[in-house]
């Protein structure tokens, strides 16, 4: 056991391995190449710039273990980072087929008029976790450094500047104390640090609050996604490629959300269901709304002969283009999810990661060509974002999530007009408020208890299950809560019934029976193992004080083919 931490110098670092990451490692090196040759070929004056080390890190025990998403992907970006990804195998099959319904509990209507932003002819069925396995290897054959199993922990920083991360410790016991197998954490230093960690990252929300990212922007308002992978014997011949989004039933009229079907090929069906955390009542459970919304006879039948594959859930980022952080400081960008680059209206984000990974990966180029990576520097990524496709697509859908604040009735009376008037609607700039302030406090009635049949609905446990989720049981506990156990037992069982307990995908929280409290309340029991990294409860508690850390490394869901 050494206590002895090493230090590895790199010249841009990138934490993530999801497609945002591994699109700004694979064109930054290509940038470098053609830069390089540029220069030989006398195009352009300037200095060659050597081997630059790229490194990326996945906390992830492989690249695509934790990275889950519908998925439609629109082929836009793709095609920019890669002109003939079709001929080099990138998985995904086209749209054939797109609907959408609006649910009651027992039928379905059609929408008399859908915007053009909900079609989507060309774009790709695909799995992210399949993608992401794909451009991995294209990117080490580029010389990248592709580093799975090493969450980053913390930020490195030289007074505002950011100059690396340290990777998490391993061979801690949950008591805090070293154990025989400990491994320090790495200290990576980096010239620039991009931040690809997904939504909700938890260096992201370090670096936003010391740096006051988000002054003056919207709060960022979530959703979460609930999906199960089904397997379902010969549905390729009628629907491989069929698209199915679903509004209104299992949910009330002024919660967010709804649901999706996606025939993904290979007999499989990619099924899911969308809860906006900006929800009232707070006994709402995303997962028993997945599991309600499987019941609908329309969804019911389309499951007949299936099985359930896997299962994952995560958080997505809902706020748009005025919710999004500033993403440059002294050192470091934020890209993709993590700097609220996804089209709610299109519920569409892994075009605008990949876009997003370019244009950092063009703003490092001219930061090391200029030996500065300092603010002033990369500025100039927020300036390419403005002038790319990226701002043109996000801002005409600029109000969208909040015209849903007081509901889905008068939310259509905005979007009309928001379509009519290119995204403004009665204002340029709606104002939102973030989602934990909008619950209500507790009834004080119990919410009924769901009932699974273990074969078309199954609880948070078995769905754990199927999501692969394993942690070392010996470790600190990576869901911090910085509030009393009095706080928990009474002032939270008071005023909200806990609702952990409920707005946790997977049984992670549970209020028990203590022979420690006098009182008779309850007590809070946090199952760390059964964390699928979905950062519900980080965005979710109505206090917010609750903190996701990264757990040890290697730990978690492992979402094949989600």
């Amino acid at each position: 056991m050494s206590d002895q931490r090493e230090t590895l110098e790199v010249d841009v670092l990138i934490v993530g391995g999801g497609p945002g990451g591994l699109a700004a490692a694979y064109w930054l090196q290509k940038s470098i190449q053609k830069h390089n040759d540029a220069i030989d070929r006398g195009a352009y004056g300037g200095t060659k710039l050597g081997e630059l080390s790229i490194v990326v890190l996945e906390k992830g025990p492989e690249i695509g273990n934790h990275v889950l998403s519908g998925a439609v992907m629109d082929p836009r970006a793709i095609k920019e980072l890669m002109p003939d990804y079709e001929e080099q195998g990138c998985p995904g099959v086209p749209v054939t087929s797109d609907e959408v319904w609006f649910f009651t509990k027992g039928g379905k209507l059609k929408p008399p008029y859908l915007p053009p932003y909900i079609h989507n002819d060309g774009n790709r069925i695909v799995s992210i976790s399949r993608l992401v396995r794909w451009l991995a290897p294209k990117v080490e054959e580029l010389g990248v450094q592709v580093f799975p199993g090493f969450p980053a922990a913390e930020l490195l920083h030289e007074g505002d500047r950011v100059v690396g991360v340290r990777t998490g410790d391993k061979g801690v016991d949950k008591h805090g104390q070293k154990k025989a197998n400990y491994e320090p954490g790495i200290d990576i230093r980096a010239k620039l640090t991009i931040l690809a960690e997904g939504t909700r990252g938890s260096l992201t929300k370090q670096l936003v609050a010391k740096h006051e990212l988000d002054r003056g922007q919207n709060p960022q308002v979530y959703a979460t996604g609930i999906k199960e992978l089904w397997r379902i014997p010969g549905c390729d011949a009628k629907n491989k490629g069929r698209v199915i989004h679903t509004l209104g039933w299992p949910l009330d009229m002024k919660t967010f959300g709804g649901g999706f079907a996606y025939f993904m090929g290979d007999d499989l069906l990619s099924l899911g269901f969308v809860t906006g955390l900006d929800y009232l009542d707070p006994t709402t459970d995303p997962h028993a709304k997945f599991q309600a919304f499987k019941q609908h006879p329309y969804i019911r039948e389309l499951l007949q002969g299936g099985e359930l594959v896997r299962y994952g859930a995560k958080t997505i980022p809902e706020g748009g283009w005025w919710s999004r952080p500033r993403p440059f400081v002294d050192g470091a960008l934020i890209i993709g999810d993590s700097g609220s680059n996804l089209n709610p209206a299109r519920l569409k984000g892994i075009h605008m990661a990949i876009k997003t990974g370019m244009l950092a990966a063009e703003t490092a180029l001219d930061a090391l060509s200029k030996g500065d990576t300092s603010a002033a520097v990369l500025e100039g990524y927020a300036d390419r974002v403005e002038n790319s496709w990226v701002k043109e697509e996000l801002f005409s859908v600029r109000n969208f999530h909040q015209a849903f604040e007081h509901g889905l009735p008068i939310a259509g009376i905005h979007l009309g007009l928001q379509l009519v008037t290119k995204g403004r609607g009665f204002k340029n700039k709606y104002e939102a408020e973030a989602g934990h302030t909008k619950m209500r406090k507790a009834s004080g009635k119990a919410p009924s208890k769901p009932t699974y049949d273990g074969k078309l609905t199954f609880d948070k446990l078995t769905d754990v299950f199927n999501s692969g989720t394993t942690h070392e049981e010996d470790q600190p506990c990576h869901l911090v809560v910085n509030a009393t156990a009095d706080h928990c037992a009474v002032r939270c069982a008071e005023e909200y019934g806990n609702p952990c307990q409920h707005f946790c995908p997977a049984a992670v929280y549970e209020m028990v029976d203590s022979p420690e409290r006098k009182d008779g309340k309850k007590a809070l029991r946090i199952n760390a193992s059964n964390c699928v990294h979905c950062k519900t409860c980080d965005i979710m508690d109505p206090y917010q004080v609750i903190n996701w850390i990264t757990p040890e490394g290697g730990g978690g869901p492992v979402y094949t083919d989600l």
